[in-house]
């Protein structure tokens, strides 16, 4: 089969990497991809928004399954554009993928179907929204509606820092469009987690959770970034709280969703909060995470893309897989001045073996793989146990450079201390 992978992140080559084990994977295609991927697929330079050409290109090329990686595409019709020419697709359809596009919609969906989740307010006036901020309880979470790369969401300890927030996303439109309808929530605390599952709008199969790290530096201090990191299992995930959530969450969304005529079928992702209250979803995604898929995906036993088929199809039931009882940790390098401003197109030096390296912001240039993007890579090893994981990943990351490379040296200590306990 030819198969082809809209996107070109981390997220993206640990698609690859898994789809290439399949037994019906002939040729994979990666649409832009990036320069790490380039030794794993064919590289074609059309952009995961440019939906028209990825289209005619799967036409052309006779393609026989896509995977619609990113938040973008999806939300903007690619499934149902590819689905019209007859191309099958993983990934929800546009009208399902609002589970992710519109906070506010999603919000109100949690709402309706007595779905676990913050208390909220939504604002279309920034005027009105900070008129609710000057006797709302701190802190609080203020979140743009629509997708932001991961970063539209602002936790204000002060009325300070919630006044400026407002102002950054609905005035200045730090965010563009995405900030014309802001969320304020309630401010929950507890353990995060995340949890991917597979579902075919019938049945709904979680893979094995994790924890991600989104601020920038040690400690969880610094600005909020894209994910410096992931390790799996999340050990504040138990078995009960999988079954609650499994009870008062994960099938009731996916219920939900069939009732409002908005079947999902593809990665559905649930960033969950373990509040002293029980379990509460703090966001939807409408596809695999980043990097949470770097951890996850190594874990699994089972040929992904009939998994994946399995989900457009229906047939979900029928698929037999499980993840390894083992651990996963990844460690994002970063380009130096991430999330903020960084530069571009220093050499990459990379150990000999590459099988757990995940390339997410690299091009290549005369040959050479040069940085392109923030994130730049993450190490992903798997062990027995999370200590050995947490300890290869560091091992090999040591034999990873670039100028101005930086990454997080406490990437899984919480989830260590945890397991102390």
């Amino acid at each position: 089969m030819k198969i082809a992978v809209v996107g070109g992140g981390g997220r993206e080559h640990a698609i690859i990497r898994t789809l290439k084990k399949s037994r019906n994977a002939d040729v994979i295609y990666a649409l832009p991809g990036n320069g790490g991927i380039a030794g794993d697929a064919i590289c074609v330079g059309i952009g995961a928004t440019e939906l028209d050409q990825i289209v005619e290109f799967a036409v052309e090329k006779a393609v026989d399954y896509v995977v619609v990686a990113p938040d973008d595409p999806l939300a903007m019709g690619l499934v149902d554009l590819l689905e019209a020419r007859g191309i099958p697709a993983f990934g929800p359809e546009s009208k399902a993928a609002i589970i992710e596009a519109s906070k506010a919609w999603s919000k109100d969906m949690m709402k309706r179907y007595g779905i676990p989740t913050a208390d909220y307010r939504t604002f279309d006036d920034p005027e009105k929204a900070l008129e609710y901020l000057k006797t709302a309880e701190l802190p609080i979470v203020i979140k743009a509606d629509g997708l932001a790369l991961g970063k539209g969401v602002i936790i204000a300890a002060t009325r300070e820092e919630a006044e400026a927030g407002i102002r950054s996303i609905m005035e200045e439109k730090k965010f563009g469009k995405s900030g014309d309808v802001v969320v304020i929530e309630e401010f929950l605390t507890g353990p995060e987690v995340s949890v991917l599952a597979f579902t075919d709008g019938k049945v709904i199969r979680p893979m094995v959770s994790s924890m991600d790290h989104k601020r920038a530096g040690d400690g969880d201090t610094g600005l909020n970034t894209g994910g410096m990191g992931t390790v799996a299992p999340n050990p504040f995930y138990t078995d009960e709280i999988a079954e609650e959530c499994m009870k008062k969450i994960f099938l009731p969304t996916v219920e939900a969703m069939n009732n409002e005529g908005r079947t999902f079928r593809g990665c559905l992702y649930f960033g969950l909060m373990l509040t002293e209250k029980g379990p509460k979803v703090i966001e939807y995604n409408s596809r695999f995470g980043d990097p949470e898929t770097q951890v996850v995906l190594p874990l699994l036993e089972g040929d992904l893309l009939e998994i994946m088929m399995a989900c457009t199809n229906g047939t979900l039931a029928d698929v037999d897989f499980h993840f390894r009882d083992e651990s996963a940790c990844c460690v994002v390098a970063a380009s130096g001045g991430y999330p903020v401003s960084y530069k571009k197109g220093y050499p990459v030096t990379l150990p000999e073996d590459r099988e757990g390296i995940f390339i997410a912001g690299t091009k290549l240039q005369d040959g050479v793989q040069v940085t392109s993007g923030g994130r730049v890579l993450g190490v992903t090893e798997t062990a027995p146990t999370l200590k050995e994981a947490v300890d290869k990943a560091y091992e090999t990351i040591r034999k990873v450079s670039f100028q101005d490379m930086y990454y997080r040296k406490d990437i899984g200590a919480r989830a260590l201390k945890a397991l102390e306990k």
